[in-house]
Order: C-alpha cells, then sequence, then structure tokens
C-alpha cells in the first residue's frame, strides 16, 4: 500500500526584527543564497531605519519551518515625494530573495496587499525574482559593472584600458597619499567630501546618521578610503564588502579631484586595498543607461550588465519619480548647484532622508 502524499504549505508572515535569533537566522539565509546582497540583511534594513526613521520590514515565506523566500523593505515617507514600499531603500538591489517561484508570487501578493493598507501607492522591487503578471518592469534603464579583482598591484593596472590606465598613471605621479579607516575622523573626512560632491551635482546629501548607522551595523564589512593631496583630503570613497565582493558605495571628489586625478587613485587603491582583505571581485555598481557614469565605467574595462526592476502602482497612479535624472527636476538641480554649501548641508538631508 502506498503512502498518502503529503503536501507541506508555503506560508508567509512578517519578520519580527526586534527578535535576535530572528534576525540572525534571516541573515545566515541570506548569505547561504548565491545572490543574496548586502541589501538583503537584516543589519541593512536596521541600519536605515536607525540612520533615516524609515521603517524597516521583512516578510518571510516558509515551507515546514525551512526558510524558501524573503522579502526586505522600507516603509518611506515623504513630504515631498509621497509614501512608498521599498526593496530595499538607499540600495541599489534588493527585491524578493527566493527559491521558489510559488513564494515569489506569494511575497509579491503580500507587499501589495500592505501597499494597499498602509496608504502607500507605488512598491519598488530593486532586483531579485521579479514576480510578473501586472507589475511593470524595467530592464533597460540601468546597468551594473562587477569584473574581477587581478593578482597584484601591477597586474591591476594593466588591466585596466589604456587611455583610464593613462589617467591613473597621472594621478600616481602627482604625490598623492591613501588613507583607510573606520574611524569618526574617516567618516568626517569623507562626509565633507561627499556632502561637497553631491552639492555640485545639484542633488541633496543623505544624512551623517545614515552613514554613521551603516559604517556600525557593518563593522568589518564597511570602510573609508580618502585620498589626500598633501594634507588636504580631495576624494573619498565608502565601501560595503560582500562574501568576496567589494562595493564602493558613497564616493566623491571636490573640484580640484579632476585635476589630480584623484578619483582615478581611488578606484585603483581600492581594487589594491580589496584584494589585499581577501576580494575577489569588483562591484562598481549601477549607473542609469548612456550617462556619464556608465560610460566612465565602461572606460575602466568594466561590461555593463543590464539590471531588472520591477514597480507596482495603485490604480490610476504613476510611480513615484525619484530619479535626478528626470526633466521635472532640471531646474531644481540648477538651483541647488548654487546653494552655499553650509545651507545644502542643512536643508539636504531633510530631503533626501525621504528618497529612500
Amino acid at each position: 500500500m502506498n503512502a498518502p502524499i503529503i503536501r507541506t504549505r508555503t506560508t508567509v508572515r512578517a519578520a519580527d526584527l526586534r527578535d535576535m535569533h530572528e534576525v540572525s537566522r534571516l541573515d545566515a539565509w541570506v548569505m547561504a543564497q548565491d545572490n543574496g546582497l548586502p541589501f538583503h540583511r537584516p543589519k541593512w534594513l536596521l541600519a536605515i531605519e536607525a540612520g533615516t526613521g524609515q521603517q524597516a520590514h521583512c516578510l518571510i515565506a516558509e515551507r515546514a519551518g525551512t526558510i524558501v523566500a524573503i522579502l526586505p523593505f522600507h516603509l518611506v515617507h515623504s513630504p515631498l515625494f509621497g509614501r512608498a514600499l521599498v526593496s530595499s531603500a538607499f540600495a541599489v538591489g534588493g527585491g524578493i530573495l527566493s527559491t521558489s517561484a510559488k513564494a515569489t508570487q506569494m511575497l509579491a501578493h503580500e507587499i501589495c496587499t500592505r501597499a494597499e493598507r498602509w496608504s502607500c501607492p507605488t512598491v519598488e522591487l530593486r532586483g531579485g525574482s521579479l514576480p510578473g503578471g501586472n507589475w511593470i518592469e524595467k530592464r533597460d534603464s540601468h546597468a551594473n559593472f562587477l569584473k574581477p579583482l587581478q593578482g597584484d598591484d601591477d597586474a591591476e593596472l594593466l588591466a585596466i584600458p589604456r587611455k583610464q590606465r593613462a589617467e591613473v598613471r597621472k594621478g600616481l605621479d602627482n604625490g598623492l597619499t591613501v588613507v583607510t579607516g573606520r574611524t569618526v575622523q574617516d567618516l568626517d573626512l569623507h562626509y565633507a567630501i561627499y556632502a561637497e560632491s553631491v552639492r555640485n551635482l545639484g542633488t541633496p546629501v543623505f544624512p551623517r546618521s545614515l552613514m554613521v548607522s551603516v559604517l556600525d551595523a557593518f563593522g568589518e564589512d564597511a570602510d573609508i578610503l580618502t585620498v589626500l593631496d598633501g594634507d588636504r583630503p580631495v576624494a573619498s570613497v565608502f565601501s560595503l564588502y560582500h562574501k568576496g565582493v567589494v562595493m564602493p558605495y558613497w564616493g566623491g571628489g571636490l573640484w580640484d579631484a579632476r585635476r589630480l586625478r584623484a578619483n582615478d587613485v581611488m578606484y585603483y587603491a581600492l581594487m589594491n586595498h580589496a584584494r589585499r582583505r581577501g576580494c575577489t571581485h569588483f562591484d562598481f555598481g549601477r549607473s542609469k543607461t548612456e550617462s556619464g557614469a556608465y560610460f566612465f565605467k565602461k572606460n575602466w574595462g568594466f561590461e555593463p550588465e543590464p539590471m531588472a526592476y520591477a514597480v507596482h502602482t495603485a490604480d490610476g497612479q504613476a510611480p513615484r519619480d525619484i530619479n535626478p535624472n528626470s526633466p521635472k527636476y532640471r531646474a531644481q538641480i540648477a538651483l541647488w548647484q548654487k546653494l552655499p554649501l553650509p545651507v545644502a548641508n542643512i536643508l539636504g538631508p531633510w530631503i533626501a532622508k525621504g528618497l529612500g
């Protein structure tokens, strides 16, 4: 006589991010997935909440007590840009991390239910397993750039295409020095450069508290590399490290950095620094297709990999638009570029913490 077939049901529930056992279990599962990102980890969720006030949430799909999929997200609220559920906020990645197509659909349905309940007309999935159906998919708006690191400093330099390699060599000839660390002083130097850099681009700066929280949450998996011209910091980058991959995440340079080729030195130095830390790959992050940053990364020998995002909106609602390249923000960007830096640094964090 054949034994009866027992079908195990998949269930969805909200994670308790205040339960350290639950958080540890989630983090271990994310780290065990080949396509897991730092932005799927509970420590990212909680750091964003601590640094910006945007609420952290995570949905879990389980079968027989085993995690089969998760959907980390933030409830982002802004007086200027409205409300949205974003996976994950302030991240270039996220979305549904799944080993089951059924679980993907269940999580997508649940987050839409919560969006309606919480009056959030937009849901954004920044990568991951896309649910299809009535979700709007974007597959050609952004690209990511990833390539292996080389065996030593000389090989790393020779792997850079000739034209860009010449720029790095010019920077190396300028006598610049490089420091790395995780101290308050390192963060102060970085934030001052980053704030001025984004003001020059015409966009508001993220709160310093955001970077403090991420640096604290990620521990040795985050650090800051700064390039100095004499005693003067001119370029700096805040990086994340994840399973052998370095991700230069928040970076910038002063106006003089271009003349000194400090940004070129910065990224070359980070490649070498990451390799000495044991990294095998350099993730240059996402850029809008055909943008200046897109071509800058191609100049370094990186090949673009199209990224897929998904957006769901309430009936009759347009997706929220926070893209700084949107034509409707052209006048605001031009105005922001003219703001005195102290004014931009006061107003910027209040605006930027609502971008997500």
